[in-house]
């Protein structure tokens, strides 16, 4: 049955090859999602393996973290780019999760990150979901939590205002855009816990801050770790 299967796709991949979702060339077998020589070359930032780093410091002032970091720099104008975009806005929800899957062998490997139990995904609100049909950060969370070995809570956390894009407003306006966004409606399953908060693009940090903020509110004794896709090396003051 296996050698079976394993014609059947190898027919496929001569009639519909899989390519890398950032440079756009075939796949080899044993590749996927995204090729050997982009993931040699990817952005990453390392900021996994550093208790101090830039996503950290963002939030020093605002929000109580234990650890926070990005795992790409959001490159505009490149593949990594329409990777992400891909999964946003154009139905590659697999994609996510394979990315989720990579950035969580890197968060585990750190061992920055060894006492989370659990990870949310940040919240789409009900009208926004059911337009794009899924939440990507959902997705990502799952390939995180895998790695992990811990669960996703995708319940407890709601977004109680569909707010306008971020990414349409000005850097001062964005804080405001998100305030009260969101609301914990299962604390008791958050309380006490040490909640790794999952979202796949940080610019300001507005939006994770707002829900981070929500979560150490309304469940008590919670701790809060972030966990973003990626980030912008712009909005984080780091030189490109």
């Amino acid at each position: 049955m296996s050698i079976l299967n394993d014609l059947v796709r190898d027919v496929a991949s001569l009639l519909f090859p899989p390519r890398c979702a950032v440079c756009g060339e075939p796949l080899t077998r044993g590749e996927r999602t995204v090729c050997t020589l982009c993931r040699a070359t990817a952005p990453l930032t390392g900021y996994w393996r550093e208790a101090d780093n830039p996503v950290v410091r963002r939030c020093w002032g605002m929000v109580p973290v234990c650890q926070a970091s990005g795992f790409l720099f959001f490159v505009r104008a490149s593949g990594w780019r329409r990777l992400i975009h891909g999964f946003k806005y154009r139905g590659a929800w697999r994609t996510a999760r394979e990315m989720g899957a990579w950035y969580g062998r890197y968060l585990r490997e750190s061992g920055l990150y060894d006492d989370v139990e659990v990870v949310v995904p940040l919240p789409l609100h009900p009208f926004k979901r059911c337009r794009r049909g899924y939440n990507q950060s959902e997705y990502i969370a799952e390939g995180i939590a895998a790695q992990l070995g811990v669960e996703v809570d995708r319940r407890s956390v709601r977004r109680v205002r569909n707010t306008a894009s971020q990414a349409l407003k000005p850097r001062r306006e964005r804080a405001g855009n998100v305030e009260d966004a969101f609301a914990v409606c299962r604390p008791e399953r958050l309380a006490g816990r040490h909640v790794l908060l999952v979202d796949d693009v940080m610019t300001t940090g507005s939006t994770l801050l707002s829900c981070a903020s929500a979560i150490l509110r309304d469940a008590p004794g919670c701790r809060i770790s972030i966990a973003a896709l990626a980030v912008s090396q712009r909005e984080l003051g780091v030189k490109e």
